[in-house]
């Protein structure tokens, strides 16, 4: 974006360069030119009123005392009716030549070298072409600065809006005083705060409609399991079919909510927590120091979840962001593996979570030290945008832990053999 501004400007002013360069230079030439041949004309006019008065009083011409007016290196010729005189040296090849007409018949002409006359215009060509550098220079120097100008913002719009389809619903109410790039910006706002509400409202439903379907059936299976029982073979083997049923309705439930799950993360990757993590703790220890704290890691080598860096990164900073405001001055951070789970668990040492502020505190615009109330609402959406899962673990003190889907370990190649015949 910069270099197509740079060079849309640098043509603009290359183009009105040349456009007003050329008749310019044209014109300074004619001018010159002309200026050559006026003060010519009037010395030639000077000579022959001269030589007028001299033929009027009968005086033989001299044209040895006009060598004070007659042009450097310049020749004067004078025609009357009986001869013609000649004074000065040879100016030379395409000479600049005037004439004027005497009075008593006859003329004179001045005739001067031309390269007085040439070395001034090309001078003043020179001129012409130093300011249209310049312009070109000056205008390099607006296109950079404009390029600059324009560039940073529109990068970082683009940038807002790839973290707004990577599920980074954060607002961020930055303005940059170009009124398009404004009404962009709010525009995006705008939608990131649609976003988060629907996303929201979404992943409420979801969850609702997974807990009451799971509750229904799990009420439904301990009314079927009585029946299994039964001394009745009939109602034994037909409370045993409906049990098998409602388990594979369980199992179809489940693998809903595992797809619903791995489509939210369809960015998600594999990553190496240990690398991410230690990148993150230095980022945040010097925060964590400065607020008189220290930052303590358990992170063991090898593990590896599924996440996308970038929001990974952002939920982390937000629960060492809480840490520090809320925490005790120690904060910790570790790693483990639960089978197919990786949790990730930040803890302070602070008095601990209020019990009527635990219930909430996941809510958007709900905050117990006066803060927005946005950013644990951002961490659990960013973490629920890869599949993952994060909640308040334990209450004092307050440890938040995050559970991310481990990747699936590397099959082996399965060796082919031949059936015999």
């Amino acid at each position: 974006m910069r270099r197509r501004i740079l060079l849309a400007t640098l043509f603009t002013v290359a183009v009105t360069g040349l456009a007003l360069g050329i008749p310019l230079t044209l014109s300074m030439v004619t001018v010159v030119e002309t200026i050559s041949r006026q003060q010519l004309a009037g010395k030639a006019q000077q000579i022959a009123t001269t030589l007028d008065d001299d033929l009027a009083d009968g005086r033989p011409l001299n044209l040895a005392k006009f060598q004070y007016g007659a042009p450097d290196r310049g020749r004067i010729v004078v025609r009357t009716q009986a001869r013609t005189l000649e004074f000065g040296a040879d100016p030379g090849a395409d000479p600049i030549e005037e004439q004027v007409p005497l009075v008593r018949g006859g003329s004179v002409r001045l005739i001067a070298p031309s390269e007085p006359t040439r070395d001034e215009q090309v001078r003043m060509g020179l001129f012409v072409v130093l300011v249209l550098l310049g312009s070109l220079a000056i205008g390099t120097l607006v296109a950079t600065v404009t390029a600059r100008r324009l560039s940073r913002p529109l990068r970082d719009v683009a940038e807002r809006a790839d973290r707004l389809g990577a599920g980074d619903f954060r607002p961020e109410n930055q303005r940059y005083g170009v009124a398009e790039l404004d009404m962009v910006a709010g525009a995006l706002d705008t939608a990131a705060t649609a976003l988060n509400r629907l996303v929201q409202r979404e992943r409420n439903l979801v969850g609702d409609v997974s807990h009451q379907l799971r509750s229904r059936l799990t009420a439904l299976q301990l009314r079927i399991e009585g029946l299994v029982d039964s001394p009745d073979e009939d109602t034994a083997a037909e409370a045993g079919a409906a049990m098998e049923q409602a388990d594979k309705l369980g199992k179809v439930l489940d693998d809903l909510l595992a797809e619903s799950r791995a489509a939210r993360a369809n960015e998600a990757r594999p990553v190496e927590l240990s690398e991410q993590l230690r990148a993150i703790a230095e980022e945040w220890r010097p925060v964590v120091r400065a607020s008189g704290g220290s930052l303590e890691l358990r992170i063991p080598d090898g593990l590896r979840a599924v996440a996308t860096p970038s929001r990974l990164r952002e939920a982390i900073g937000v629960l060492l962001d809480n840490a520090v405001k809320h925490g005790g001055g120690k904060v910790r951070l570790s790693v483990r593996q639960e089978e197919s789970t990786v949790v990730i668990q930040v803890s302070d040492g602070g008095s601990g979570v209020p019990d009527e502020f635990a219930r909430h505190m996941f809510e958007r615009g709900v905050s117990g030290g006066g803060s927005s109330g946005v950013g644990l609402a951002l961490a659990r959406a960013l973490v629920d945008a890869d599949g993952g899962r994060l909640e308040l673990s334990v209450r004092r003190p307050a440890t938040f832990s995050l559970f991310l889907l481990a990747p699936p370990p590397p099959q082996e190649p399965q060796a082919w053999r031949t059936a015999p015949r």
